[in-house]
């Protein structure tokens, strides 16, 4: 909070609206089903990406005045959406999916479906709101929970998706 953060450490992008559309009429073209989530709790599930310290207040109790290193990416901090967003990058990719060159945040990775058809699956990232467009959403959703634990009530079939009725 005492130093000017640059741009390029606080910033986290988002899915654009248009690639959202794309992907919905790719998924009703492709009898691809569509599942949202929301990830729980998600920045501190990422690494710190600056050292912070802080002084322990009052409600440690005894470990008051002591100091203490941050070390996940916490609400608030100017560089946690930013943190998470590479964060969930590397997740990503190590499931096997990589950004598309026209919106980082559309996430593809060609599967076959249980026809034997190829085709391309869809992770849509707009900070910790997921769209997967996929021939079995639910055993990737159950992946990304693993690691990233979403919100129970969240996952499933979309009525709304940022602010759109579906």
């Amino acid at each position: 909070h005492m130093t000017k953060a640059p741009a390029t450490l606080t910033y986290a992008s988002v899915v654009s609206r248009e690639t959202v559309r794309i992907a919905l009429l790719a998924a009703a073209l492709n009898d691809v089903d569509l599942w949202a989530a929301d990830v729980m709790n998600a920045y501190i599930t990422a690494p710190c990406r600056e050292k912070i310290w802080t002084t322990l207040g009052p409600e440690w109790g005894e470990d008051q005045g002591k100091k203490a290193i941050v070390v996940r990416a916490l609400y608030g901090l100017k560089s946690s959406g930013a943190a998470f967003r590479e964060h969930l990058g590397r997740f990503m990719s190590d499931m096997g999916y990589k950004p598309c060159k026209a919106d980082p945040d559309l996430w593809m990775k060609e599967q076959t479906n249980k026809a034997g058809t190829d085709y391309y699956s869809y992770i849509l990232c707009y900070v910790d709101d997921l769209l997967v467009l996929h021939h079995d959403p639910k055993k990737v959703m159950d992946r990304i929970n693993k690691h990233l634990p979403l919100k129970p009530d969240s996952v499933g079939p979309p009525t709304f998706y940022l602010g759109a009725k579906l």
